[in-house]
């Protein structure tokens, strides 16, 4: 019978081993380093916010549901510390018995996601990361059990906000520290730079240019010279590829540490796979390599993957986009397509649009705003950003279609948008880019 393993659950790795249990009758285990190992990690702030409750709807399954369900072995708290590729074998450290072993496979699959970089300088009981469930415990029963009312969160991203924007909700006073003024760098400057005033309007402390130079006890001491006192310390300066355990085994990484994966998610050996937070695979609409860590990419690696050991070669992945979004309190930004410094590769021209969502006469209408990227010579679409309070979602994935499907920023003016006063208006917000698009 054939034997696979998988290094880590969570998104990718639970959900490749299920999708080849859909195909195949093979021996699949899973070795997970933490205490869970199927839980929604993007809905971890919104439960530290309340929004999510109870938390038992966080878990996607367990160790014992999982082998109930699918006849798959999972083994938690059992970490993956070394890799023999020529050998097909692995080194595993048994946690809580403190012991190793060796394991053999016929296809590895690579899932270790990322870790959150930390600072030397916040070594203190009261200063966390956001990573797991097991933080997301850690967090909330410290606000609990500690009387918690002031925290400082570190960094501007994605996690960052949204950490923000949940303890906000719980009632506590938060302040945000980052080292520049560029909040949200996914989605353009022009646009993030209405986030200090969004946050300000919801009591958020801003402390922006500055970082953090020491700490001592509750007290933060700023390079600025500022000081302030915090209950808690949450820290979200980025992520970077969880892959140290792999640099001897002769698996191909990045110079950032990201796993090399082809069209098939096939590593520089056949019988190894990766997917996930971890891994390096490319753009679909141009010819850049990608790292985004983000949900969607996993779960359509995980059914590619699949297929593939199943039936070697028969499935190719056709690249990522890059969609993304986020709610910052009342207001939602989203972009697509490469990141803004990739723009440098190209000859490109920009267009904007600002109007209402929907038919101006109509309750609750509001201004979105949208910028695309295309190329000059090709008309093929870069990248886009949006935001506004409502319909930013729904304009951000027309885009991303438009992408998938090859079509020019001139074909935007053809796309027949759903249109009620209530929903959007006779020249949608897409149908002007394209409009304007074709006078450049």
């Amino acid at each position: 019978m054939m034997k696979i393993i998988v290094v880590g659950a969570v998104a990718g790795g639970a959900t490749v081993a299920s999708q080849i249990r859909r195909l195949s009758d093979a021996e699949i285990t899973i070795y997970e380093k933490d205490r869970d190992m199927s839980f929604a990690n993007c809905g971890l702030p919104y439960y530290i916010g309340g929004e999510v409750s109870p938390r038992n709807r966080l878990i996607a399954a367990t160790p014992e549901t999982f082998e109930q369900d699918k006849d798959v072995t999972v083994k938690t708290y059992h970490e993956v510390i070394a890799i023999n590729a020529e050998q097909k074998e692995i080194t595993v450290k048994d946690i809580k018995n403190n012991k190793t072993f060796i394991d053999t496979f016929d296809y590895l699959i690579l899932s270790p996601g990322a870790k959150q970089i930390t600072l030397p300088t916040l070594n203190a009981n009261h200063v966390f990361t956001l990573r797991n469930l097991e933080d997301t415990d850690r967090i909330a029963n410290f606000i609990e059990t500690e009387g918690v009312k002031d925290v400082l969160v570190i960094g501007a991203g994605y996690i960052s906000l949204e950490i923000v924007e949940n303890l906000k909700f719980r009632g506590l006073n938060v302040t945000m520290l980052h080292r520049s003024a560029h909040i949200l760098k996914s989605v353009d400057q022009d646009m993030t730079s209405q986030i200090p005033t969004i946050l300000e309007d919801n009591d958020v402390r801003l402390l922006l240019n500055d970082e953090v130079k020491s700490l001592e006890g509750k007290t933060v001491l700023l390079k600025s010279g500022r000081k302030f006192d915090f209950d808690m310390i949450i820290s979200a300066l980025g992520i970077q590829p969880n892959t140290e355990f792999i640099q001897s085994s002769g698996v191909h990484l990045t110079d950032n540490g990201h796993i090399k994966v082809n069209n098939y998610f096939e590593t520089n050996y056949p019988y190894i796979y990766a997917l996930g937070d971890a891994i390096e695979t490319k753009y679909r609409h141009v010819e850049l390599p990608a790292q985004i860590a983000l949900a969607w990419g996993a779960h359509r690696a995980a059914s590619i993957i699949a297929q593939n050991i199943v039936t070697p070669q028969s499935v190719q992945f056709k690249g990522l986009i890059g969609t993304n979004i986020i709610r910052v309190f009342n207001y939602t930004f989203a972009s697509v397509g490469i990141t803004p410094n990739l723009l440098e590769h190209f000859d490109y021209e920009i267009v904007s649009q600002t109007q209402k969502q929907h038919a101006g006469y109509m309750a609750n209408a509001h201004p979105l705003s949208i910028t695309i990227y295309f190329d000059k010579k090709t008309r093929k679409i870069l990248r886009a950003s949006g935001y506004g309070q409502s319909g930013v979602d729904k304009r951000i994935d027309i885009i991303a279609t438009a992408i998938i499907g090859n079509m020019s920023i001139d074909d935007l003016k053809e796309i027949e948008v759903a249109y009620s006063p209530v929903y959007s208006s006779p020249k949608d917000i897409i149908n002007m880019l394209g409009y304007k698009a074709e006078q450049k």
